[in-house]
């Protein structure tokens, strides 16, 4: 063992625990940081991908709307389409797509 005393021991570990404490309460907070830090990235992914992408509100009286992926106008989320499929759609004689005014997604669909 040590040679010093009880008491003096006794305050090296209390010591100790005070450092380890304040060490777990560090590494907690860094934690926390962390993952609120991938949480927005994986946040920031999402909305980059829908910003990417068309959504397609269902058709009433055969007239649908198109929206960008992010757009908050219509908030469906029945999948998202790529630019192929949004043609495909445009070109389909039997439904008449109009344009969200807001989002403005005609401007994704230029070459």
């Amino acid at each position: 063992m040590s040679d010093l005393p009880p008491e003096e021991r006794l305050a090296k570990q209390r010591t100790l625990r005070e450092w380890l404490a304040w060490q777990l309460r560090t590494t907690d907070a860094t934690i926390r940081t962390l993952e609120a830090e991938v949480e927005q990235a994986k946040r920031q992914a999402q909305r980059a991908h829908a910003e990417a992408r068309w959504k397609l509100e269902p058709a009433r009286d055969r007239r649908s709307v198109l929206h960008r992926g992010g757009c908050g106008i219509w908030k469906g989320e029945h999948g998202y389409l790529d630019r192929h499929e949004v043609l495909e759609a445009l070109a389909d004689e039997t439904l008449t797509v109009e344009t969200c005014g807001v989002c403005r997604p005609e401007t994704g669909l230029r070459e």
